[in-house]
């Protein structure tokens, strides 16, 4: 059963627990966890290309404020990384550059999409998680059947392959 994309707009605004079922959609989850591996790490490549710049600049800056903007060293990385995550995921297209590259996005689980707050509340989870639990983390997902991992079913979000790659599978 084909639908086009309003339709499934309005099948998830109407019925978003339905919709996100993996056993009346598995297309909707297949392959996600391997794809959300290979996106993270676009993310962090990215991350730190972005930081590299910031560094720079922050650097220069330094030099020109004899030393005081060399303060802000510490924070780079976690900065970008914040901002990165939170205007990319809670965006338009509600996916990093490195999610839309393997066709997934985020939602909500009640069908909405994310906004920059949340996702930047969901990368600081994730970041915590982590940080504490760092393999076992992954391991939930194993159990999940919408392979969401810890921080996902915390804040009750969706990572799935992207409805429209699904329609043209």
């Amino acid at each position: 059963m084909n639908l086009t994309e309003a339709e499934m707009s309005q099948e998830v605004s109407a019925h978003p627990n339905i919709y996100y079922d993996p056993y009346l959609n598995p297309q909707l989850f297949d392959g996600v966890r391997k794809k959300r591996i290979f996106a993270c790490i676009i993310d962090i490549i990215a991350i730190t290309v972005l930081s590299g710049i910031a560094y720079f600049v922050v650097g220069f800056l330094g030099i020109l404020t004899l030393g005081l903007a060399w303060l802000l060293f510490p924070a780079i990385w976690p900065l970008v990384a914040l901002a990165y995550t939170a205007f990319s995921l809670g965006g338009f297209n509600s996916a990093t550059p490195g999610m839309r590259a393997f066709g997934l996005e985020m939602r909500l689980s009640n069908g909405g999409r994310p906004y920059p707050l949340y996702a930047a509340i969901h990368v600081l989870l994730f970041y915590f998680s982590v940080t504490i639990l760092s393999p076992f983390v992954l391991i939930v997902s194993l159990f999940s059947d919408q392979k969401r991992l810890l921080h996902d079913i915390v804040l009750g979000a969706v990572i799935m392959n992207s409805p429209v790659d699904s329609l043209h599978r």
